[in-house]
C-alpha cells in the first residue's frame, strides 16, 4: 500500500467563520488573515494505492462553477487534481473509487466535470462513489444553515451516472466500509459538522492515517472548543474531538489535514493544555522521514 497527497490547489475563507467562537486574537496567532478577514486553506485530497485498486477521497472545489462562484473564494495555487495525479503516476481514468467525506461543494465539486458540451458527468469515469444514506438524504434536502453548501450539480449527476454507492453505517465505527477492496480502512461517522460526515482512517506502515476533513480542519483546530462556525451542532463537534484525538494520541495515530495550508499531517502529544500537535510536517513523506 501507498498513499499519495493530492492538493488540488488552495482557496479563501472568512477567519471568523473558520474558528467560530474563538476570539480573533487568539486564531490570528496561527492563521494569518489579510485585509479582509479571509484565511488561507487548502484543499488536500488522498489517495490510497493498495494493489489494482485506487481510493480518492474527497475531490476539492472542481473547476465547473461560475466566475461569480469563484470570486468569493479566491482560487489560488500552483497545483490541482491533474497535475497531482501526474506526479503521483496516475490520471482520472486510473481512480477506481472515490470516497466523499460529505457533500460541501469543497468537498465534492471536483466529483464530477462538464464536458465539451457543458453537460455534467463524473469527472472520474471509472470510479464508484462512496458517501452513506444518511448524508445523502440530508443533502439533497438541505436544511437553511447548509443549503448553500450543498449544490444539484454536484450530486445529481452522481446519482444519475449509476456510480453513487452507499457505505452503510451502524454507529459510531465502520469497519471494512468497502468489501474487501481496502482491508485496511474503517470509518468514523462524525455528526457535529453535519449529519454522517465519514472520516476515513488506513492502517499503514505499522500505525493508523485518520482523513480529519473537517472535523478538525487543519492544526489551529486541535483544541477542543476550536470548533468552526459551519457546524450544525458544536457541542456534538467537541466531545467527537475528543473521543477521536484521545484515542488517536493514545495509539499514535497520524492525522492528515485537508484544509491547513501549511501543515499536510502530524503526530500527538498530551500536554497540560489537552491535545496538541507533534512532529508537524508539509507532507507525509517528510514525516516518515
Amino acid at each position: 500500500m501507498q498513499l499519495h497527497s493530492i492538493h488540488t490547489g488552495n482557496f479563501k475563507l472568512d477567519g471568523g467563520a473558520m474558528f467560530g467562537v474563538v476570539p480573533k486574537v487568539l486564531w490570528q496567532k496561527h492563521i494569518t488573515p489579510d485585509s479582509n478577514n479571509l484565511c488561507t486553506w487548502a484543499m488536500r485530497c488522498l489517495l490510497i494505492e493498495d494493489g489494482d485498486h485506487l481510493l480518492l477521497i474527497d475531490t476539492g472545489i472542481g473547476n465547473k462553477q461560475s466566475e461569480k462562484f469563484f470570486q468569493h473564494y479566491h482560487l489560488h495555487g500552483p497545483t490541482s487534481m491533474d497535475s497531482e495525479l501526474e506526479r503521483s503516476g496516475f490520471s482520472r481514468d486510473d481512480i477506481t473509487d472515490v470516497l466523499l467525506t460529505h457533500l460541501h461543494f469543497d468537498h465534492v465539486g471536483g466529483a464530477v466535470e462538464r464536458n465539451s458540451m457543458g453537460q455534467l458527468r463524473p469527472a472520474f469515469p471509472n470510479a464508484q462513489y462512496w458517501t452513506c444514506q444518511p448524508h445523502w438524504d440530508w443533502a439533497i434536502n438541505p436544511n437553511s444553515r447548509e443549503r448553500a453548501s450543498f449544490l444539484t450539480e454536484n450530486l445529481l449527476p452522481l446519482e444519475e451516472s449509476g456510480q453513487l454507492n452507499f457505505i452503510e453505517r451502524s454507529g459510531r465505527w465502520n469497519h471494512n466500509p468497502i468489501s474487501s477492496k481496502f482491508p485496511g480502512l474503517e470509518i468514523f461517522f462524525a455528526d457535529g459538522h453535519t449529519e454522517s460526515q465519514m472520516l476515513p482512517i488506513v492502517e499503514f506502515k505499522g500505525t493508523k492515517v485518520a482523513y480529519m476533513a473537517d472535523l478538525t480542519p487543519s492544526v489551529a483546530h486541535l483544541p477542543t472548543a476550536w470548533v468552526i462556525g459551519y457546524d450544525t451542532r458544536p457541542l456534538l463537534t467537541m466531545e467527537e474531538k475528543v473521543e477521536l484525538l484521545t484515542k488517536a494520541e493514545k495509539e499514535n495515530w497520524i492525522l492528515f489535514f485537508e484544509h491547513d495550508a501549511q501543515n499536510a499531517c502530524c503526530t500527538l502529544q498530551a500536554t497540560e493544555k489537552g491535545i496538541r500537535a507533534r512532529n508537524l510536517a508539509p507532507s507525509l513523506e517528510l514525516l516518515w522521514g
